[in-house]
């Protein structure tokens, strides 16, 4: 599809990549990754045709159409979001637009007999047959599908598209790009700005695509899940490795490790060649041959290793003072914005030493609900802080109250207190800002440089509660980790906003989930979590299955055969069976799911701070977890073999 031959891109102070040869077919799935300014960005644009090389040139194959979703993206119309997508395709508007003026002249014309009338008719066939052809009348069908699993309700899809934020503008661009089907579609960090479910819908939509997809993604598992090839830009080249981003990095660091070696042996010949010309250089018998050791080190090409000092870091969040058993309350806590009601009623207790993650899709009002937390908005209820509480918090607009004067060095020390301290330098480092960097002024930084300051700010100011807004947005991989495990080891308490799964995963010990305009509390992993939130075990897949496996029967009715007396008796036994496990398992699962909500309230009065006490609190909820997930799959085997019977009949 797309070829990659002796491609470069040449700076004012080098090349960012040279001499990159490269082929990409059809249904290949990419994953670009690099450190930040080796030229993934830039790659991408080459490969859109956005931007041309210095050198070296980049075949297309005939009719490749390429879709592009870049962070840089200016939509401004007052289109709705689903007259946006419906008027994205030229061919498809060309063609609407002929039927609708031959629909017209049909209309008007009487000259029914006529050859032009009847030529009119034809035309219209013809465009009828293309229109079909480029999935017209599935056309509105796709445009909804495709924002509802991105995240837009259908009552906003009437909605000026210049009424939407940012983020929601970006979604409505990948949307577009998704129906219109292109050959390739290149993805600039496309989780920014989605939740976690509507990541899951974009993952299983990219692993249904039969076209190539490249992305740029500091999400390790939807890199994972999307990708089977893995594209390096380090120190000016472009390395290519056959699997997903987590098989990669282990294959890399095998290979690291060999180039350390060799480096090392290199510099061991260098240093001898050195040694040799300096001994000969002088003697006249030996001047050619420290000549030609001269040249021959000239020609050495010194290999490069670019290592994961950030993967070594080892930081944490320092504990200000131990608070008391509880740190924060809720009472009869809500919010509205005019007749817009977020949620209400909630109604909580947040003892010392939880690991709280809030989810819920975007809008629902996480980001609300923390402001309430900190007391900084007024609504419904009351926020009480707990004995020694300390609250430290990061918005997600922290970046834009840095201080604009003071360099990157400046704002760190001013929070930093004790042996810390000693440590900066290394800590920015962690956090991408290294050499001269810390001597920039923040008003020069770009906006993922800001907010990665914020967060290291924010590392270094002691507490004992921290309220995390997307604290993960603009970290790569590696920074992300990072700060997972500088939060794994804090001693306090914690509320974190994240879409990044893997992030989450391990990291917190329950989940609020903003859901119905109520908060309800979870203790699933973020995995649980997931697939109980995408229908896997509630109920709704069974019943989707029970509604297809009716519609196949009622298709074929009409061909079945008249059953025996023996046959008719089994089925009745069989019924009677079944019948029995259904109403057997709707009992356990009513009586599971009260003794779930009395748990529920024990839990959330549990002290973290005794930790076989917790812990054994914990496997016990999980028990009765697990028997509930286990009667749901037996109502489930129980209804769909009642249901098959029933449509035998």
């Amino acid at each position: 599809m797309i070829n990659l031959e002796q491609l470069g891109v040449h700076l004012p102070q080098g090349y960012l990549f040279k001499d990159i040869n490269i082929q990409i077919n059809k249904g290949d799935k990419i994953g670009l990754v690099g450190k930040n300014g080796a030229g993934k960005s830039t790659l991408l644009k080459l490969l859109a045709g956005w931007d041309q090389p210095t050198e070296g040139a980049i075949h297309r194959a005939k009719d490749t159409s390429i879709g592009f979703l870049t962070q840089e993206i200016k939509i401004d119309t007052s289109q709705s979001v689903f007259d946006y997508l419906k008027f994205s395709n030229k061919e498809l508007n060309t063609i609407r637009e002929k039927i609708d003026f031959i629909n017209n002249e049909l209309v008007a014309r009487t000259d029914y007999e006529s050859e032009t009338y009847l030529q009119l008719l034809d035309d219209l066939n013809f465009a009828n047959e293309q229109f079909q052809l480029f999935e017209g009348y599935q056309w509105e069908e796709k445009i909804t599908s495709a924002l509802k699993g991105l995240g837009f309700e259908e009552n906003t899809f009437e909605k000026s598209l210049n009424e939407f934020s940012g983020g929601w503008k970006m979604r409505a661009e990948l949307a577009k790009i998704l129906v219109n089907n292109p050959s390739i579609i290149l993805l600039d960090e496309p989780t920014n700005h989605l939740d976690i479910i509507s990541i899951g819908w974009l993952e299983n939509y990219l692993q249904r695509f039969e076209g190539a997809v490249i992305t740029i993604s500091h999400d390790r598992l939807f890199l994972d899940n999307v990708t089977k090839r893995t594209l390096e830009i380090t120190s000016g080249k472009l390395l290519d490795f056959p699997y997903p981003y987590s098989k990669y990095k282990e294959k890399r660091a095998e290979e690291i490790e060999r180039l350390i070696e060799a480096q090392k042996q290199q510099q061991k010949e260098i240093k001898r060649t050195e040694e040799l010309i300096d001994k000969f250089r002088a003697k006249a018998n030996k001047s050619a041959f420290a000549q030609s050791l001269i040249k021959k080190l000239d020609k050495t090409e010194l290999i490069e290793v670019e290592t994961d000092e950030v993967a070594k870091m080892k930081i944490a969040f320092p504990l200000s003072v131990q608070p008391g058993k509880w740190v924060l309350e809720m009472e009869n806590l809500g919010k509205s914005y005019g007749n817009q009601l977020l949620f209400s009623g909630i109604n909580l207790t947040v003892g010392r030493g939880e690991k709280i993650a809030l989810l819920g899709p975007n809008g629902v009002g996480k980001s609300t609900l923390l402001k309430r937390i900190m007391r900084t908005l007024d609504g419904e209820g009351t926020v009480n802080y707990g004995h020694n509480v300390e609250v430290t918090y990061f918005a997600q607009d922290q970046a834009e109250k840095l201080d604009p004067s003071k360099t990157v060095m400046e704002t760190v020390d001013q929070v930093a207190k004790g042996e810390i301290r000693k440590d900066l330098r290394s800590i920015l480092g962690a956090f991408l800002f290294s050499g001269q960097d810390v001597d920039k002024k923040v008003s020069v930084l770009s906006g993922g440089e800001r907010t990665r300051l914020a967060l290291c700010q924010l590392l270094l100011s002691p507490s004992n509660v921290l309220i995390l807004d997307e604290p993960t947005n603009h970290l790569d991989i590696q920074s992300k980790e990072v700060l997972k495990q500088a939060l794994k080891n804090y001693e306090g308490t914690f509320i974190v906003v994240s879409h990044d799964r893997e992030f989450l995963d391990g990291l917190t010990n329950r989940i609020w989930d903003i859901e119905n305009k109520q908060l309800k509390i979870h203790h699933f992993t973020i995995q649980e979590f997931l697939v109980r939130k995408a229908g896997l075990l509630n109920g709704e897949t069974q019943k989707k299955a029970i509604e297809n496996k009716s519609t196949n029967n009622k298709i074929t009715e009409g061909k079945s055969r008249r059953l025996s007396y023996e046959e008719q008796k089994e089925q009745k036994r069989l019924r009677n069976k079944w019948k029995n496990k259904v109403q057997k398992t709707e009992q356990e699962i009513e009586q599971l799911e009260t003794e779930l909500k009395s748990l529920d309230k024990k839990i959330a009065d549990l002290d973290y701070s005794d930790e076989e006490k917790a812990n054994k609190a914990l496997a016990y909820y999980k028990e009765v977890q697990d028997k509930l997930n286990q009667a749901f799959e037996a109502w489930e085997e129980a209804t769909l073999e009642l249901q098959t019977l029933d449509d035998e009949e």
